[in-house]
């Protein structure tokens, strides 16, 4: 079979990138064209979905699980969709329920949608039409199956009526962020303040309290309200909150009042600071007796100390070791005032506090800490993207892929999971006009909520209840979790999920940590992180290769331990640059070819640059021509074996781009040269099949929805070939006779 694959390039010869020949042969690719019928087909997975939501109970904590009240297990695979969508008419809520249904997610993370709905000039009163139409989404949600969280404040932005609750109403209304969504919002000061913190607070009580007249329920006896999340993306050692100190007066002399009496409580007096701190480090003008100490809350200044300090092989300085510890404690105290009101409704959910970083080392395990205080944790990453940021623009691309490196990128964010603690991937994607886009779905579904255990993961963003016309979003921009490269993987990766099919590694060692030993500078590994914006990455003793291995979980001890990580080269084989997982299913390769291979009783495949490979997976084997895929071969059914089952869903995915788009490679560098626009044209997937245990079946080709088309894919002696430019598809269906 001839590999047929595109670009468009303004020369004439084929470019290697990572070890992979691309030619620029472009005519095969062929156009996405589905009718996003809500009809099952062969792929719906709707009916797995156990309804009504809450029928088993709250969710609730469980060690690292989440677990309902009669016992049973759950793990969320959703998305999220966000801002005014909430409060959509009825029609198209229906709409958005079945769309997801029929993909198989079973939550809805809502996110950052009270903004749109104050009422009566405050902000802590809620429009009672939007909040109807949210009540009826929230309901049919529940009806099928579908649970859904709340995070419902990103920067609580205040209202004239809330003036009088106010220290200084002017100050906050006036606020001016780098990110304009944020302005005039209580973003940063709220994690000190407690006249805002009540803002946030006052809200969220008054939305549990609500009666949903659909279901009869107040939102704090509603078990199909899984989750409630304090504030997204905020943290008291955000950088951000010291630009905000600078425009609010009155409130930065609220935290320096407050800092001083911590520090007087400490060291009892000026000359006991000035002993432990040095005066060096005390601004001319700050005293304990004017109460103006200033506690430097910015995750810049600690992590750049604590990486000089491990540098210079030196312990860290007091008075950032002191400013560390106070913001922690108002943090904490913050999100316990924060717990105690949503409990007092009678809600028994998950709590999240935020999701946020908070740079690297301790002020990052500090912040770490304060999440794990009050439930499961919390975070977010993305990947990829290119020169327009938010939009996807002409110009340089992040084109690297997340196979080139195990572990990296957006899998890096798990190690921040915690011992007995279940954590959550709430925001995440590989944003385009990066090209390898497919990998990341099954890289999170495989090595996230399989192999380390994650708890839940929701996508961002679905801002339409159908597929996407181009390769961007239609209302995110780079954040397109409506591309057949990321929610057309779903029916493959839903069902393995649910299943359990890859099976989650036992803790193979902890970085233990002992919250009173950081006020001293004292911790047994390092611990780092790069920022750039909603992109991270991580790494320190644990680096990210060994997720591909196994959970290496933190763990907040009650004692000061030694972190001991055991020598892992019986699965990393840095000579054949294969890292196997301890279950033994899964393999990751980033020698040559960067690729992994799954290996599981219900879903076998194959995910990144394996062209060529004969790849070898139990009694399955696939070999493909194409430089870059993404091939599932999954059971259908909820059994969960491949070798007694009698229909398997084959998924085959590649590249997509827009029609006329235009990408230029050179060694170092991926240019688009042209945005293009609709139809969306899909890379077509060549690769030979075959199973030793497979006799007498037949293979179906599937279309763009999932339903049969009567066209068959021949079969001689167990083996079959999909060829992507003849077939123009991505699912096909093997049927045993």
């Amino acid at each position: 079979m001839v590999a047929r694959f595109l670009f468009v390039f303004l020369f004439a010869f084929p470019v290697n990138i990572f070890g992979q020949s691309f030619s620029n042969n472009a005519k095969d690719w062929f156009p996405f064209t589905p009718t996003n019928t809500v009809e099952p087909g062969i792929i719906g997975i709707e009916h797995w979905l156990d309804a009504p939501a809450g029928k088993h109970g709250f969710v609730q904590n469980e060690e690292d699980k989440l677990v309902f009240e009669d016992g049973a297990e759950i793990k969320f695979w959703g998305t999220n969709i966000c801002s005014r969508l909430p409060y959509v008419e009825a029609e198209k809520a229906d709409s958005f329920v079945n769309f997801v249904a029929k993909y198989g997610m079973n939550a809805v993370r809502f996110h950052k949608f009270s903004w749109y709905a104050y009422h009566n000039n405050k902000s802590t009163e809620f429009d009672p039409e939007k909040f109807e139409r949210f009540d009826y989404f929230q309901a049919k949600l529940r009806e099928k199956g579908i649970y859904y969280g709340w995070s419902h404040i990103y920067g609580h932005r205040v209202m004239p009526g809330d003036s009088s609750r106010l220290l200084a109403y002017s100050e906050i209304k006036n606020l001016e962020y780098p990110w304009a969504h944020l302005n005039g919002s209580t973003s940063s000061l709220v994690n000190f303040a407690p006249d805002l913190q009540q803002l946030s607070i006052d809200l969220t009580v008054n939305m549990l309290n609500h009666i949903n007249p659909h279901t009869g329920l107040r939102y704090a006896d509603d078990p199909a309200l899984a989750f409630i999340e304090f504030q997204n993306e905020d943290n008291i050692f955000w950088g951000a909150i010291g630009r905000s100190l600078e425009q609010a007066p009155t409130y930065r002399s609220l935290l320096c009042r407050q800092f001083s009496q911590w520090l007087k409580k400490k060291y009892n007096s000026q000359a006991g600071l000035v002993k432990a701190w040095g005066t060096e480090n005390i601004p001319e003008g700050e005293s304990l007796e004017r109460e103006n100490i200033f506690p430097d809350p910015n995750h810049g200044l600690f992590s750049w100390e604590y990486e000089t300090a491990l540098k210079e092989n030196r312990p860290m300085a007091t008075h950032v070791l002191d400013k560390m510890r106070f913001l922690y404690e108002r943090q904490v105290d913050f999100y316990k005032k924060f717990e105690q009101a949503v409990r007092e409704t009678g809600y028994k959910g998950v709590l999240v506090a935020s999701c946020w970083q908070a740079g690297s080392g301790i002020s990052h395990l500090y912040n770490l800490h304060a999440d794990y205080e009050v439930g499961m944790i919390d975070r977010h990453n993305y990947f990829g993207g290119g020169a327009g940021g938010h939009r996807m623009t002409e110009g340089t691309v992040k084109n690297t892929p997340l196979i080139s490196l195990p572990g990296s990128g957006l899998l890096s964010t798990g190690l921040q999971d915690v011992v007995n603690r279940p954590f959550s991937f709430s925001e995440w994607m590989s944003l385009v006009p990066n090209e390898w886009t497919a990998e990341a779905a099954p890289l999170i579904a495989v090595y996230g909520l399989g192999l380390q255990g994650w708890d839940t993961s929701f996508s961002f963003a679905t801002d339409i209840p159908r597929f996407s016309r181009y390769l961007q979003s239609e209302g995110h921009g780079v954040y397109n979790a409506t591309s057949p490269l990321h929610m057309g993987l779903y029916p493959a990766l839903a069902r393995m999920i649910y299943r359990g099919d890859v099976t989650e590694s036992p803790v193979i060692a902890t970085r233990n940590v002992h919250i009173p030993s950081l006020a001293e500078g004292e911790l047994g590994f390092t611990e780092l992180v790069r920022q750039g914006y909603d992109d991270k990455s991580f790494t320190g003793t644990v680096t990210p290769e060994m997720l591909a291995i196994g959970r290496f979980p933190v763990q907040f001890a009650e004692q000061n331990m030694e972190t001991e990580i055991p020598d892992v080269s019986e699965y990393w084989n840095e000579a054949t640059k294969i890292i196997t997982s301890v279950t033994d299913e899964l393999k990751w390769s980033y020698g040559d070819k960067n690729f992994v291979s799954i290996d599981t009783k219900g879903t076998k495949g194959i995910i990144g640059f394996a062209q060529n490979e004969k790849v070898n997976l139990g009694d399955w084997q696939i070999e493909t021509d194409n430089p870059f895929a993404v091939i599932l071969i999954t059971e259908l059914s909820e059994k969960g074996n491949l070798q007694s089952s009698d229909k398997i869903l084959v998924t085959a995915v590649a590249r997509a781009k827009n029609t006329g788009m235009e990408y230029e490679h050179s060694e170092n560098k991926t240019i688009l040269k042209s945005e293009g626009d609709k139809p969306l044209l899909l890379e077509p997937v060549n690769a030979k099949i075959s199973s030793k245990n497979l006799k007498n079946f037949e293979v179906l080709v599937l279309d763009h929805d999932g339903l049969i088309t009567g066209r068959k894919v021949p079969v001689q002696e167990g083996n079959f070939t999909i060829d992507g430019a003849e077939y123009k598809t991505l699912y096909y269906l093997i049927i045993k006779n």
